[in-house]
């Protein structure tokens, strides 16, 4: 009998591709079968609205280890024998309907992706997006997802060192939750999510297998508009356990480290639980195998087949052990106090059978498994950029110099750029004591277990440049990344990404997808940072309203030494401060897209633009010019323009500034306007006392042809002055603290 609507509904199978699948088959799919291939064929497993697109990205370079997309995340050479493993991933859907639990076990599932590798997890960051505070349901949403990535961070033992959050109305009850994780390994213990050798023996480890998260990947990560389907999609957000992962992560690193040759390969139950693992591992290993279900630990009676196979409890990991050393990896386990059952064989053939009390119910071909559909739709430009982006914010009125003090204090009190202390405060970022630059500036640094490295670690995407021409706007996150990474003086060496739009269906939306791609595609190219690993969420939106596109850009930095690093306030008095890119003079279309259009004037309108050959220049000259010793902070400008980047370094530095006073052009511009490729650095007061500091700047920016600009010095008078701006530092920290009090 042909299966009905709402089974296929029920798996987010079209009837067009569950006709391909039937083809395929040559045989109606059974039940399990039914609910295997709607996982693996879901959106969330089978990307397949996005990964032709996703072949655009640079992935390759000297320090690259793993092909993108073949393992659990990505592996970068840092030289020594060690690797550096990163990923970033979404858990948009279930936070927005279990906030709480939805970001734990986002938080969850990105670090067993780490440890999955053989990787020691070392720092987590984080990527968020909400609608405004106002609302109470978007400040409900807020307070549990914060509340829900420290708890499960703090209670693993590893630090949250990095992130960011903005707020608009488009994200109003759809928030994104992109959960980063970055591990450090020995290159020769990096394990692979492989199932190879015939015989070899398919271990559970970890957590019972329960009804949690059933639908999960097919469901919440597959589907438009969870909000509408609150109770229905409820059951399938996972519930998490920290304390059982933190034994696992534990476990697993000492079998990778110690008896990394008792295993042929590692992968953790994520999205579509057992079903995916096991078929993903045979697609990798190019084998078969055969479950026995009987032996899967349950912590629910009367569990189905169906169940056990979509189930996606948390704290779960697949373990292919040799099966010589089927007992020895038992031991290791048992002697951590976890729950290992051997459930299963590796087979030499390209099916997955499962069993359960000997009778066979569900054979899946592997290939056809991981071969979903794919979709390469021709987008169309959103109608309503032709005007948006004609807008010229000439036609405002300047900003008048009496207004400029309070200008900037309501601007340092803009959710967008206001201290986030209330949010890192609530995270463990000293914890394992490597964390050598904690959040709150450009980028995080951490030093490198065992070595006098560090690595500097980062997210960023202004998502309204993004809506405003997605191309341009993909690069600037990956540009923006890449400045803070540099801010820190380290060399920006690699990117994983999460790209979180609306429905692809639409047209306008899959403009938006491809044109962000090919904007960070271009990006990544130019500035020698490929992309590792990464993850796709679509069907974000609420009402059939989209979020703004959203391609959150992860970026791993490397420093040779960690103790020579740089931080983003003043770090004393009497310090030369120099804008090194664009300089003061900006035109008005530097206020397109910016925050100060949108907060002073309530306008999202404009066209960015950005040099990216300007923008190597200036990373070069920053890292030069740490190299010998003249700098002492380095902060970027982004949101906010100029004047909130040195406000921020005065405050966060806690010295005062006394600035040049007159500005050209147009002041709001000036000092709001959002010209990109531009840092403000200080000069140690020793180095330009002795006459070569500044001189030798300016040298390096006109080799280099980039701008070098005096801007003022830093005093110990608590005092912000810059252009018509004359402000006591507490009147601006004020306003910057003010946030997130509540």
């Amino acid at each position: 009998m042909p299966v009905d609507q709402a089974a296929l509904d029920a798996v987010a199978l079209s009837r067009e591709e569950y006709d391909l699948l039937v083809q395929r088959l040559g045989r109606e799919p059974n039940d399990v079968e039914l609910g295997m291939f709607g996982s693996l064929w879901s959106e969330h497993c089978g990307y397949k609205n996005s990964k032709p697109l996703l072949r655009l990205l640079p992935s390759t370079g000297e320090r690259i280890l793993t092909a993108v997309g073949a393992e659990n995340a990505g592996a970068i050479d840092i030289g020594n024998g060690r690797c550096v493993v990163m990923k970033i991933e979404s858990h948009n859907h279930p936070s927005a309907i279990e906030p709480y639990q939805g970001a734990a076990t986002g938080v969850g599932g990105i670090v067993r992706d780490i440890f999955a590798m053989g990787a020691y997890p070392i720092a987590i960051l984080d990527s968020l997006r909400f609608g405004p505070l106002e609302n109470p349901q978007d400040r409900y949403l807020f307070h549990g997802v914060v509340a829900g990535i420290g708890g499960y961070g703090n209670c693993l033992g590893i630090p949250t060192v990095g992130g960011e959050v903005f707020f608009a109305d488009a994200y109003a009850g759809t928030p994104l939750v992109n959960a980063m994780c970055v591990g450090v390994a020995e290159t020769a213990n990096l394990l692979s999510a492989r199932a190879q050798g015939e015989g070899n023996v398919l271990l559970l480890v970890g957590a019972d297998t329960g009804r949690d998260g059933i639908h999960g990947a097919s469901g919440l990560a597959s589907r438009t508009d969870p909000e509408a389907r609150f109770e229905e999609m409820r059951p399938a957000v996972q519930v998490g356990n920290p304390f059982l992962e933190k034994l696992l992560m534990e476990a697993c690193y000492e079998l990778a480290s110690r008896h990394r040759d008792w295993v042929v390969g590692l992968q953790d139950l994520g999205a579509a639980g057992l079903t995916s693992s096991v078929v993903e591992c045979c697609a990798k290993g190019r084998s078969g195998a055969i479950l026995d279900l009987e032996n899967v630990p349950r912590r629910e009676h009367g569990m189905t087949a169906y169940e056990v196979m979509l189930s996606e409890s948390q704290e779960r990991m697949l373990v292919i052990a040799k099966k010589e050393h089927v007992a020895d990896v038992t031991a290791l386990f048992q002697r951590w106090e976890l729950h290992c059952a051997a459930i299963g064989i590796v087979t030499s053939g390209n099916e997955v059978i499962v069993r359960e009390h000997g009778v066979e119910v569900a054979r899946v071909p592997v290939e056809i498994a991981t071969d979903p559909p794919q979709y390469r739709r021709q987008g169309v430009r959103p109608a309503e950029l032709a005007e948006l982006n004609a807008f010229d914010p000439a036609s405002l009125p300047d900003l008048a110099p009496s207004e400029a003090t309070a200008a900037l204090c309501r601007m340092l009190a803009r959710p967008n750029i206001a201290s986030k202390r209330g949010i890192f405060r609530q995270y463990d970022h000293q914890v394992l004591a490597g964390t050598v630059v904690p959040p709150g500036g450009d980028a995080a640094v951490l030093r490198v277990p065992g070595t006098g490295q560090g690595i500097a670690l980062t997210t960023d995407c202004n998502a309204r440049l993004v809506y405003l021409d997605p191309y341009t706007g993909g690069a600037i996150a990956v540009a923006e990344a890449a400045r803070n990474i540099v801010c820190t003086g380290a060399e920006p060496i690699a990117v994983t990404d999460c790209l979180n739009f609306g429905n692809p269906e639409r047209l306008d939306v899959a403009y938006q997808l491809e044109q962000a791609v090919r904007g960070i595609a271009e990006a990544c190219l130019q500035l020698e940072t490929p992309v590792v690993s990464g993850n796709v969420s679509l069907y974000n939106e609420a009402g059939g309203r989209p979020v703004y596109p959203t391609p959150i850009i992860g970026m791993l930095g490397l420093l040779e030494d960690v103790s020579h690093h740089l931080t983003a306030g003043f770090a004393g008095p009497d310090c030369q401060v120099v804008l090194l890119g664009a300089g003061l003079e900006q035109p008005a279309s530097t206020l397109g897209g910016s925050e100060y259009l949108a907060g002073e004037h309530g306008r999202v309108a404009g066209l960015p633009t950005i040099d990216l050959a300007l923008e190597k220049r200036l990373h070069r000259l920053v890292l030069q010019a740490h190299r010998e010793g003249l700098l002492l902070s380095a902060h970027d400008c982004s949101e906010g323009g100029l004047a909130v980047a040195l406000a921020e370094a005065a405050i966060l530095g806690g010295f005062g500034l006394e600035g040049v006073r007159e500005l050209p052009g147009r002041l709001d511009a000036a000092l709001f306007g959002e010209a990109q490729s531009r840092i403000v650095v200080t000069l140690a007061a020793d180095v330009y006392r002795q006459g070569g500091g500044l001189a030798r700047l300016r040298d390096l920016g006109a080799t280099l042809d980039v701008p070098v600009t005096f801007l003022g010095r830093t005093t110990t008078d608590p005092r912000f002055r810059f252009g018509p701006i004359d402000a006591p530092l507490a009147e601006l920290r004020t306003a910057y603290e003010s946030l997130l009090d509540a």
